[in-house]
């Protein structure tokens, strides 16, 4: 299946267990408290840990991702109602009704033809006011982070809330052209193995900043890192800060 960590209904719980709270929801829940109460769009929000943080900070949140399961889990937590909660994509987005909007935990990178990330960079500077903020983080692929993604490296224990433990490992099938496709494996207590395929977009610094200026956005900064490392010297990462023109 593709993308069963925000489909499946049985992977959903999978995945808020392997990724709780870090230091990157930190970076971008600062980025946007940089400016108090401000209307917040999370796109591919998933299930809802930074939306609910934000919203938790005082700020105007709506959380879109097209991952039904997802979404259930998001308005099943504690503080959900203070979200508005849509199951779509960035074409359902309204004219000038953000101030900032986020893309986290890579959602840039699930966006791999360039028609499609192009079509989500306009509907997104359709939405900011002017002068609105993107922020968004996706992967430096001269890190050839893929290179990790291997049975041996990636293998990896999850603790489940309910005392279930999944084993978990990840296969890359194929890079090129700056895609990676891979498979992660889930292997319950129970013997059912669960299968989540995907491909990610590894686009350099210049093709994101080249995709930014055609949307119209001007890009204020680029980090490589969540402690504010220079691209090249932090954590593998393009840490992408923009306004809208």
């Amino acid at each position: 299946m593709r993308h069963g960590e925000f489909r499946h209904p049985r992977l959903v719980p999978v995945y808020d267990a392997e990724c709780p709270w870090s230091r990157d929801d930190e970076w971008f829940l600062a980025v946007v408290s940089e400016t108090p109460g401000v209307r917040v769009l999370d796109l591919g929000c998933g299930t809802g840990r930074l939306a609910l943080a934000l919203a938790d900070a005082g700020h105007t949140v709506t959380g879109v991702d097209p991952a039904h399961a997802s979404l259930d889990a998001a308005r099943a937590k504690p503080g959900a109602e203070r979200v508005t909660w849509i199951e779509g994509t960035s074409a359902v987005l309204a004219d000038g009704s953000f101030d900032v909007a986020v893309l986290t935990s890579h959602v840039a990178q699930f966006l791999v033809a360039d028609d499609e990330w192009a079509r989500t960079l306009a509907d997104l500077a359709r939405a900011l006011v002017p002068g609105g903020r993107l922020v968004f983080d996706s992967r430096d692929p001269e890190d050839r982070r893929w290179e990790r993604w291997n049975p041996v490296d990636s293998r990896r224990r999850i603790a489940l809330p309910d005392g279930g433990v999944v084993q978990a490992w990840t296969r890359v099938h194929a890079v090129a052209g700056g895609r990676v496709d891979f498979t992660h494996h889930y292997l319950f207590g129970d013997g059912e193995e669960l299968l989540s395929s995907a491909t990610l977009r590894f686009r350099t610094e210049k093709e994101l900043r080249g995709s930014l200026r055609s949307a119209g956005f001007a890009v204020e900064r680029v980090l490589g890192g969540w402690g504010g490392e220079p691209v090249g010297r932090g954590d593998g990462e393009f840490l992408v800060l923009a306004r809208r023109e």
